[in-house]
């Protein structure tokens, strides 16, 4: 059972405004639903909705306006002419497998072999660290690359340049006010940086190295699109926005795998039911990826890199066998670690904006998850951690009203490590420092949250009367749900709502955890599937108000209309 009993924040619903009528003239060209979902998404003149539908990436996409990626590519030129040993660093999270990945399938074209070092979340931790430097520099690695990590790893960077190796560093999380001592920094975040998209995952600056190297440097036969596949699946992943670049690479990406020739992903993709002829973005952040990730939660992240490129079918089909035993293991201690923490903050003061729980109890590997689902539920930002003997390792997820990382920079002198995003980060605090830390991480959000109304908001495309719906709206709804892909972050997918709707039937599946419904509207009914809500089903009211995303329910080869409900309320009058 993976839904908690205590009931998330409710939401609060925004119904978007109707499409002006100067703009639906002038977009007359796209269907009218097309039209109103576009000018949801921010889109107010045609360039944009076209370049929207076309999937086009936008700005300039040009690798080498990426600062340092000149350098970038000499240095790998040079470490490739003088057959210097070369080490990939990447991260244990479905970002830096695939950015490991991709690097290591790009030089294996090239004629080289590399390390492919990936740390262990247990013992390592987030990042490079002392000890795996000098391990790769008595192994006698010339260049070092990472992926995905290491643009606050001041003191690892020095380390490797001391001993004589040179450093590429590739990595897309916020940098500090100082960066690591590298060769070569590729950070479209960092200052005096260039390039136009600032949202590339690591394994899409994985991809644009490539890339630029093949541009100067081009070999037969290799192309960097043929590495999509992985940009594709990390980006989603990593929860990435969809958005400009990063939507257009996606959506190619997508299109590679319906035809893939990755053994794999075949096999992950037959262990977690998904037909890939028909796999969106959502399979990828659903099914795909929590799977990838479950090897560096509960052991080594190294059974997802040697899944993605392995080329024997027995040994694909054992290893995605094994990352779905870990995924449904890793699904139960999420629920365990996500009750035992909302109960926590129950019991906490609740003037305190952010919510705390460590535990010697906790896997390390599911922090994360359980605190984005803290998170989601209560609507706070929540960090949760594991304890050892001197240190809590922890996982922050935050509100959009609230850059988490921000106010660890406020706190970075009470801290042994830290970095991330303004929505997630990671961190490492001494046990002593712990009570300070929070202390001020609640004076931090107290200030930054004063007169902000903690309500998350449901921002819905448009209201639809079910008993009025004709039949010939759904093809058109369908159409313009694939126009609008991939979604995910910063392109959401098409949302409605409807009111008033009678509850004919209602049951539990799935251990408890989702609700099925059986709805009323006028003279039609609806089947509907709400999941992680179980706990709806002894106070549902006879009529409700949904919002919902149109559905396509496959079963026992029969696909049928399901309407996949987002949130419920109880009627209005």
């Amino acid at each position: 059972m993976e839904n908690s009993t205590h009931r998330p924040t409710p939401k609060r619903w925004r119904v978007s405004p109707l499409i002006p009528p100067h703009l639906n003239s002038e977009l007359e060209e796209f269907p009218s639903l097309l039209r109103q979902l576009m000018y949801n998404r921010g889109i107010t003149d045609y360039g944009a909705a076209r370049a929207y539908v076309d999937c086009a990436p936008g700005a300039e996409t040009n690798p080498f306006l990426i600062k340092d990626m000149d350098a970038a590519v000499e240095i790998l030129r040079r470490a490739l002419q003088e057959k210097n040993p070369i080490a990939i660093y990447g991260d244990y999270d479905v970002d830096g497998v695939t950015s490991s990945a991709l690097l290591y399938e790009f030089l294996m074209k090239l004629g080289h072999t590399p390390r492919v070092y990936i740390p262990s979340r247990f013992d390592e931790g987030y990042g490079l660290n002392l000890d795996a430097v000098e391990q790769l520099y008595r192994e006698g690695i010339g260049l070092m690359i990472t992926v995905d990590c290491g643009i606050r790893s001041i003191k690892e960077v020095a380390l490797a340049k001391q001993l004589g190796m040179r450093v590429i560093l590739s990595d897309h999380h916020q940098p500090g006010a100082e960066l690591p001592p590298a060769d070569a920094v590729i950070n479209t975040r960092q200052a005096g940086d260039p390039y136009p998209y600032k949202h590339l995952s690591g394994v899409g600056l994985a991809y644009k190295l490539a890339d630029a190297y093949l541009r100067t440097y081009p070999q037969t036969g290799v192309d960097a699109r043929d590495w999509l596949d992985l940009v594709a699946l990390g980006t989603v992943a990593d929860i990435a926005p969809l958005s400009g670049e990063n939507r257009a690479l996606v959506r190619a990406g997508l299109d590679q795998m319906r035809a893939t020739e990755r053994q794999g992903l075949y096999s992950l993709a037959q262990v977690s039911g998904i037909r890939l002829e028909n796999i969106n973005a959502g399979n990828i952040g659903f099914g795909l990826g929590p799977r990838l990730n479950a090897a560096g939660r509960l052991d080594s992240a190294l059974a997802a890199f040697e899944l993605l490129t392995a080329r024997d079918v027995f040994n694909a089909g054992m290893l995605a066998q094994q990352l779905d035993a870990q995924n449904a293991q890793r699904k139960d201690l999420t629920l365990r670690v996500q009750e035992q923490a909302v109960q926590s903050a129950l019991q906490a003061d609740p003037d305190n904006p952010v919510i705390f729980a460590a535990s010697p109890e906790f896997n390390e590997g599911v922090v994360g998850l359980a605190a984005s689902r803290v998170a989601e539920q209560l609507y706070r930002p929540a960090i949760i951690g594991s304890v050892s003997d001197t240190n809590i390792v922890a996982s922050c997820r935050s509100i959009p009203e609230f850059n988490i990382t921000s106010a660890l920079d406020a706190c970075a002198d009470l801290l042994v490590r830290y970095g991330g995003h303004s929505m997630a980060a990671g961190l490492t605090v001494s046990i002593q420092n712990a009570r300070e830390l929070l202390a001020r991480l609640n004076a931090i959000a107290r200030e930054a949250l004063r007169g902000v109304e903690l309500v998350p908001v449901l921002e819905i495309d448009r209201e639809i009367r079910l008993e009025h719906l004709r039949d010939e709206f759904i093809p058109q709804v369908f159409e313009a749900m694939a126009k609008l892909e991939p979604t995910g972050r910063g392109n959401p997918e098409a949302l409605f709502c409807s009111r008033g709707c009678r509850v004919a039937a209602a049951r539990v599946v799935g251990d408890g955890q989702h609700l099925k419904l059986t709805l009323q509207a006028g003279k039609r009914t609806f089947d509907a599937i709400a999941f992680r809500q179980g706990y709806w089903l002894d106070q549902l009211p006879e009529r409700v108000d949904i919002a919902y995303v149109f559905d396509v329910n496959n079963y026992m080869g029969r696909s049928t209309l399901q309407l996949n409900i987002k949130d419920i309320h109880p009627a209005e009058e």
